[in-house]
């Protein structure tokens, strides 16, 4: 990995190469998914099963898409104790750390004969899509919990899951004992752009739901994104990030281990390292090299590194809390001597990892907080999926006779103000009978 020196054009250019790709997508995918978005919302089942069988397994039936119960006995029997184990783990963490999220509905009477209010109600419907993931050779049992266990804690009255099946038509056992783990209601053998559809348009086999959560490619990303106005979303995730702050105190080797970490991700993923230590960036250079030589997913994060990495050192740490801030990533470490001196200078981060023993994939599996973060710079204004995905809020206003001759004045001049004349009568034929 070159190193680059901050402030310079070399390093500016490379900060921009990250800080201003955003979430832009290419006008031919948005084209392919819209004519499958068209084609499940026109054909139902149809299309899914001909998508599926094209993209994923073959011999799919038109009864295969919904899991049968009997698929969920058999992979918790087949899973072994220590994933078992581990799952309670990490699902006990991340419901405890939900629940912290819950919000209240509230009421008060701020004025006289005014009460007023908000009222906080779950969806009922929600489907939480899991990727694939290389052919369903990695089942990514971690995206069942963090899509399924806020919905659940939101109190959602029916949630769904929805995997691309293997090539057999199967879906991994680890998945399914996931799924009945944290209390999914039904699981669907459907994958990619034509899932999402399914979700948000509804088929014969798969009701429609109200919010849709879940990381995925770019085709499931663009259809999030294409269906958002019919249907909720938690948000529009792009590659993963990982930015490392780091000073004399880090140890190059963490440092190496976790831009790998995520470079290895994508060929888009964006692993870059500041610091104010000419001596550990040199180390981390020469670390993530060695380290990459021997990783399986050598390639991709080749390609990652290339693009979208970097070593860049710069004056003073304040220099690289300004730059990280400016880049917003989804995960920021610090791997400094006292990161909580920094916290409070981090404005734009999905997730701040603190201190040398707190690696970003601790948090992909069993920390607690979510790790289905905003990418590409948008978190500058976007949270994390929380049990606030699957959650709406609704505004309650009750007036008395008195309290509504009381403001009406205020009211009809605003309303005839911008030219609203019935508005105004509304609340002027009732002062009239006051």
């Amino acid at each position: 990995m070159e190193i680059l020196h901050y402030p310079s054009d070399e390093a500016e250019r490379r900060i921009e190469a990250v800080a201003g790709r955003g979430l832009f997508f290419d006008p031919d995918k948005t084209r392919a998914v819209e004519q499958i978005l068209e084609a499940v919302q026109s054909r139902g089942d149809e299309a899914l099963l001909e998508y599926t069988r094209r993209f994923d397994a073959p011999r799919m039936g038109p009864g295969d898409l919904l899991v049968e119960e009997e698929a969920f006995d058999a992979a918790e029997a087949s899973v072994d104790g220590a994933f078992l184990r581990a799952l309670d783990r990490a699902a006990g963490q991340i419901e405890t750390f939900h629940q912290r999220q819950l919000r209240n509905s509230w009421f008060q009477t701020p004025r006289s004969g005014v009460f007023l209010g908000q009222m906080v109600k779950p969806v009922q419907a929600a489907g939480v899509y899991v990727p694939g993931a290389r052919g369903g050779t990695t089942p990514l049992v971690s995206s069942v919990l963090m899509g399924a266990i806020p919905a659940r804690i939101a109190g959602v009255e029916r949630l769904v899951m929805t995997t691309p099946p293997r090539e057999d038509g199967s879906v991994d056992p680890h998945l399914l004992a996931a799924a009945r783990r944290v209390g999914v209601d039904a699981v669907y053998r459907a994958g990619s752009a034509w899932a999402i559809a399914g979700l948000a348009f509804g088929t014969r086999s798969m009701p429609r739901v109200d919010v849709i959560a879940g990381p995925g490619n770019i085709y499931v990303t663009i259809a999030k994104k294409l269906v958002s106005g019919s249907v909720g979303i938690d948000m529009t995730a792009g590659p993963s990030e990982i930015l490392v702050v780091a000073d004399k105190s880090a140890d190059p080797e963490f440092i190496a281990a976790d831009l790998l970490s995520q470079a290895e991700h994508d060929p888009m993923a964006s692993a870059l390292l500041l610091t104010d230590s000419a001596a550990v960036a040199e180390k981390a250079a020469r670390a993530t090299k060695r380290r990459l030589a021997d990783l399986p997913r050598k390639e991709v994060a080749e390609q990652s590194l290339a693009a979208y990495g970097g070593i860049i050192v710069v004056p003073e740490m304040e220099s690289a809390v300004s730059v990280a801030n400016r880049i917003a990533p989804e995960h920021l470490e610090l791997l400094v001597a006292e990161p909580f001196a920094w916290l409070g200078a981090i404005q734009n981060a999905g997730a701040v990892f603190m201190g040398h023993f707190t690696p970003e994939p601790v948090g992909d599996y069993v920390a607690g907080p979510n790790h289905v973060l905003p990418t590409g710079g948008t978190a500058r204004f976007s949270s994390a999926l929380s049990v606030d995905t699957f959650m709406k809020q609704t505004s309650l206003i009750c007036y008395s006779r008195q309290a509504m001759s009381r403001e009406a004045e205020d009211v009809i001049r605003l309303a005839e103000i911008e030219g609203l004349g019935a508005h105004a009568e509304s609340v002027r034929v009732r002062s009239s009978k006051g």
